[in-house]
Formats: structure tokens, sequence, C-alpha cells
């Protein structure tokens, strides 16, 4: 049985920060827009500033290429720094209280490797 999906939010990654990946020793990525200021862009995944289609919650799940994480917390930034910027953390502790507002928080997994035109969606899964 196929599972359906219902896409919330997606983009690809254009650039990669020359710092970018050592925000795997945190366990953490930080997405941002291409109008990320110069202070911060090269600790991000520059990707394509695109427009949510609905709420994002707990228990939907972001999707890295084919990797599936299930979201379990979910700042009180994210939806609007991510709409109008680009701009999240995502964290992969599986926390399930949001302590910073601009992050997202998802299962502990198998950090991602992201590249050049990395797909990432955030969806309903059923």
């Amino acid at each position: 049985m196929k599972t359906s999906e219902k896409v919330i939010y997606e983009t690809k990654v254009n650039e990669i920060g020359s710092e970018a990946k050592d925000f795997r020793d945190i366990q953490m990525l930080i997405l941002f827009g291409s109008e990320a200021p110069d202070a911060l862009r090269s600790s991000c995944y520059i990707i394509d500033v695109n427009n949510i289609n609905g709420n994002i919650t707990a228990g939907m799940f972001l999707i890295i290429d084919h990797s599936k994480y299930k979201i379990t917390a979910v700042g009180n930034e994210v939806q609007k720094n991510l709409q109008n910027l680009g701009h999240i953390a995502i964290s992969f502790t599986g926390m399930d209280a949001a302590e910073l507002p601009g992050t997202l928080y998802v299962e502990k997994g198998v950090y991602p490797e992201i590249k050049v035109n990395t797909e990432i969606e955030i969806a309903a899964l059923n």
C-alpha cells in the first residue's frame, strides 16, 4: 500500500556554506534563503524560499532526499522564518519541546549528507 503524503513545503539546496557541515557535531543544520547575510552565509545551506502550504506541526515528517525524520517539536518562529527568509535550524536530537524559537526538532537518526540540489520537504504522511 502506497503512503499518501501532503507536501506542506518543498525546496532544494543551491549552495553549501564553507562551515555548514561543521554543525554535524551538534546534530544540527541551518537553512537560509539566498538573501542570507554574509556573516551567516558560511554556516548555512542556501535554499530557495518557497511558500508553505499549511501549518508545520509535530508528527509531520522532514524528508531530505529520501530520508524521513519525524518532526518532534516546532519552535514558534519556524513557520514565519521559513516562509519569509528560508531560515531555520534543524535539530536531529529528538527533543519533544522546542527550546529555540527558530528550530525544527526531528527524531534522532542518521545525519543527512546534503549536496547541491538535495531536495528538502516537510510533509504530512498518512
